[in-house]
């Protein structure tokens, strides 16, 4: 299985082994490495059985206000901007992630930020024969999820799981 990190992270797959698949035909992510894998699905030749979105970023419903109110205490301070996205990851838990800490870039969350989920291209994604899965959680404090599944429930296979958050954990 291909596994692309989110935004400022490294080596979480293992967070997440509840929700893979253990295949060489399988694709997967968390957060921006969900827009990623994504991507990467859309622009392969290869065969893709299946492809997993772990609470994929979605901000196209966000005013252009918040990304650059983002991207400006970014700038103002990578650690302490870092510190707070983490501690909203890992919310309602207090899961310490800072074995998996790899500060991003700004360019990183510049692309995470305005990253346009395209429902055409999902479709062509599933004409190919991939399966798509799509896990929310219901308190994540990263995304809007009511937003992501309005989006994505009438084209993917969409869990809205209850009491978890963007690490989908509880």
């Amino acid at each position: 299985m291909l596994f692309f990190n989110g935004f400022s992270l490294q080596k979480e797959e293992e967070l997440f082994d509840a929700y893979l698949l253990k295949s060489n035909l399988c694709v997967a992510g968390f957060s921006y490495g969900a827009q990623k894998a994504f991507e990467y699905v859309y622009h392969s030749k290869e065969r893709i059985e299946r492809l997993i979105l772990l609470s994929p970023a979605f901000f196209q419903t966000q005013k252009v206000s918040f990304i650059r109110t983002q991207l400006h205490y970014f700038e103002a301070g990578q650690e302490a901007y870092v510190k707070q996205f983490l501690a909203n990851v890992s919310s309602p838990l207090k899961l310490d992630l800072s074995a998996y800490l790899k500060i991003g870039c700004k360019e990183e969350l510049e692309a995470l930020l305005t990253y346009r989920w395209d429902s055409r291209k999902i479709e062509e994604v599933l004409e190919r024969g991939t399966t798509i899965e799509v896990f929310l959680g219901a308190e994540d404090k990263i995304i809007d999820a009511e937003d992501a599944f309005a989006f994505f429930s009438p084209l993917t296979t969409t869990y809205f799981i209850k009491r978890v958050g963007h690490i989908l954990k509880n």
